[in-house]
């Protein structure tokens, strides 16, 4: 990945997701103000995950991006407050409590052998046909999951049967993720 980013750097793409998710729900419009800093102005995938009591609320990102990653975080931080299909879109008395994670993304490689996949690193993004699931890497952590069954979660999310993965046109690729959220 990229040089990682500071603890600035953190606060600056928080408060922006923040704030253009409480912008986006109140109907203000919201444009992310324009960053010097390089580190903020690179072209990387990012997730964004919002909670509200612990559980997961919202979460939409991007492996790739055209637009500089303080803009894309604003831009997923909003997708995922309205667009994940998982939740009703955020209303203004969703605004008063929740918390925000950022996973900003190296690229995708992809493996030959699920061995090179490793917990607590990676996360596991899976393609088959049309099928597509991504898990980040925390979650495997989070669930305390062995890589089995990080592969198979992964073919649950695509839709697939559990074993999908190991069929021959089954395409698995990781990733890492610099991951930081509210305190």
């Amino acid at each position: 990945m990229d040089k990682e980013l500071t603890d600035k750097d953190k606060k600056i793409l928080l408060k922006a997701a923040r704030k253009a998710i409480c912008d986006f729900v109140s109907k203000e419009s919201f444009e992310p103000e324009p960053r010097e800093e390089k580190s903020l102005n690179r072209r990387s995938g990012c997730f964004v995950t919002i909670k509200q009591d612990g559980q997961l609320r919202g979460c939409i990102g991007n492996f790739q991006s055209e637009r500089p990653l303080f803009k894309e975080v604003a831009e997923m931080a909003v997708a995922s407050a309205t667009k994940d299909p998982r939740f009703y879109p955020m209303k203004a008395a969703d605004l008063e409590n929740f918390s925000l994670e950022i996973s900003v993304l190296s690229p995708l490689k992809k493996i030959e052998n699920i061995e090179e996949i490793e917990i607590g690193t990676h996360g596991i993004y899976l393609e088959k046909g049309f099928y597509r699931g991504v898990l980040l890497p925390q979650v495997a952590t989070e669930h305390h999951w062995d890589r089995i069954t990080f592969l198979k979660q992964t073919c649950i999310k695509a839709g697939l049967p559990t074993n999908a993965w190991q069929s021959e046109d089954a395409e698995i690729y990781i990733f890492s993720a610099q991951i930081f959220g509210e305190k």
